[in-house]
């Protein structure tokens, strides 16, 4: 079990509250700004400590005590401005990790170059995984890795009821590995005696999307 953080949130709309209120059932300690008061007001039932204050004010974030964070998030993808000046404050205050939330293109090039960490596209890759699962029924969710490999959680279709794993030849045909085999809550792998597989069933496939997608059209 990972060992609870401190997370500063700043910007309190729809992504960054909740990313803000799962960190906190994760029983980690988040410190959530935004601007406005309604949404601080909000979530103070949720998390241990919130404030009102604006990003783009270096002092107010480090009363807001946005310096002491071991990874501040930084969701303020609409204002441009005001996500690129609060970026530049958070790296001024000495937080060693941070994320940030980016709208376009453009805005992920300037942070990146500002030394965000980690800049994410909340409603893109949304979007590229609901236009994935509706492309291919089968497919149940995916996770991008990095480098071009994915991980796919697959249900498993009627004509692929019966058969043996290794008979699908997965690596040798496709260049895809599973990885383990959901039943209900129980959690097979390969070195479970070749298992056979059963209608919904999920499999946990890994590769790259091309190889992912003539697997899936296989069956």
């Amino acid at each position: 079990m990972p060992k609870s953080r401190t997370f500063g949130v700043i910007g309190l709309g729809t992504f960054g509250s909740t990313v803000a209120t799962e960190l906190a059932r994760f029983d980690n300690n988040v410190i959530g700004v935004d601007a406005m008061e309604g949404p601080v007001e909000a979530l103070a039932p949720e998390l241990r400590e919130v404030v009102i204050a604006d990003g783009r004010n270096e002092q107010a974030l480090r009363e807001a005590g946005i310096g002491q964070c071991d990874v501040v998030l930084i969701s303020i993808g609409e204002d441009l401005e005001a996500s690129i000046v609060c970026a530049m404050n958070v790296k001024l205050i000495g937080v060693e990790c941070i994320w940030a939330k980016a709208d376009t293109r453009t805005h992920h090039r300037i942070l990146s170059r500002l030394g965000v960490d980690r800049v994410v596209h909340p409603e893109e890759q949304m979007g590229q995984r609901v236009a994935q699962m509706l492309h291919n029924p089968s497919v149940r969710d995916y996770v991008s890795l990095g480098n071009g490999f994915f991980a796919v959680t697959m249900l498993v279709p009627d004509s692929l009821e019966g058969k043996a794993v290794s008979s699908l030849d997965m690596v040798n045909r496709f260049d895809v590995k599973c990885l383990e085999i959901m039943r209900g809550r129980d959690l097979l792998t390969n070195d479970d005696a070749d298992p056979v597989l059963r209608k919904d069933d999920r499999l946990l496939v890994l590769g790259t999307r091309p190889d992912l997608r003539a697997f899936a059209k296989s069956f």
